[in-house]
């Protein structure tokens, strides 16, 4: 049996523990984006850590670590102890296009990451530059057409979710082109805006300003239904490729041993955050589309990313390309 003394021994000591599980967090956060500071991950990302940081009491520094299509930062975060002081940022690249599309991947989504969240999708579109006399998909794809393989078409890179789905895009139609790849969304802009490329699948945030000022008009998005920011631009299912919907996405996600107790505070911290129509007005503005409520949960985020995995998988067997 416990002695009295024993027990008022051993009571500070309790207290202390309890006292510093409850404290999370006390201390600054960082939080991994995979992809180079101003790219359309880092603003959702910077959107949401500056409003969440506020309801959790400590700073949300973001920490960019590009490379290898986002797997450098998401090995990173996998890898990091799991207090909940090392966070991912996870977007469609390193979560659903790399398990697909590259060989010894060096994390595994469902084993390694923990999900908090989805903070909002990243609609794909196909945009031309403004020397291209097609304007809407169909004309485009009369052109794949009459001039097979010779269309160029650019992307952020070898097995990004843009180049997902411009592989889709000519599996389902029946056409071919010239993949170009880039090194991230911004370093095609200077080529499709003097036409060096005639094409860019990227998407909807990357291209949207240059679509406002008239300098490479986006000719079809991907998504079921159009855009608010653009309803005059018709989606792919209206050009006749039925279901076709495309893009990325932002959430944040923890190293899989995250206890409950850490998730439980990021998870209402985020959910909070979410809730406020100043964020949500914003992330609209930057051309995202706000997560709905279901996916903003632990478990919501999670069969969202299972049943991106799928739609990869399924789409990279359609258009035909195995790991490399």
């Amino acid at each position: 049996m416990w002695s009295r003394r024993l027990l008022l021994a051993a009571a500070p000591s309790l207290v202390l523990s309890r006292a510093a599980h409850a404290a999370y967090p006390d201390r600054p956060i960082r939080v991994i984006v995979p992809f180079a500071a101003g790219g359309n991950t880092d603003i959702l990302a910077r959107i949401l850590a500056a409003r969440m940081a506020e309801r959790l009491g400590q700073p949300m520094v973001i920490e960019n670590r590009a490379g290898a299509g986002g797997s450098v930062g998401a090995e990173l975060v996998a890898r990091a102890t799991p207090d909940g002081y090392t966070l991912l940022f996870g977007a469609g690249g390193p979560l659903t296009a790399n398990p697909v599309l590259q060989v010894r991947l060096p994390y595994d989504v469902e084993r390694d990451f923990r999900p908090i969240g989805l903070v909002g999708i990243l609609p794909m579109v196909c945009q031309v530059t403004a020397r291209l006399p097609a304007r809407n998909l169909p004309d485009l794809l009369a052109m794949m057409r009459a001039r097979p393989g010779q269309v160029t078409v650019a992307t952020p890179g070898n097995g990004s979710a843009a180049h997902l789905a411009l592989e889709l895009l000519m599996a389902n139609a029946g056409v071919r082109a010239s993949h170009v790849p880039y090194r991230g969304g911004s370093a095609m802009i200077p080529d499709l805006i003097s036409g060096a490329v005639e094409v860019a699948m990227v998407e909807l945030p990357s291209a949207y300003p240059l679509h406002r000022d008239n300098q490479a008009p986006i000719i079809a998005i991907a998504t079921e239904q159009r855009s608010p920011l653009m309803p005059q631009v018709g989606t792919f299912i209206e050009a006749g490729l039925p279901g076709f919907t495309a893009g990325s996405y932002g959430g944040l996600l923890a190293p899989s041993g995250a206890s409950p107790e850490v998730v439980a505070a990021l998870h209402a911290a985020l959910a909070a955050t979410l809730g406020e129509a100043a964020v949500l007005s914003r992330i609209a503005e930057v051309g995202a589309i706000p997560s709905i409520e279901a996916q903003r949960s632990p478990d919501g985020f999670a069969a969202f990313l299972r049943q991106e995995l799928t739609n990869a998988r399924r789409a990279a067997d359609l258009a035909g390309l195995r790991p490399g």
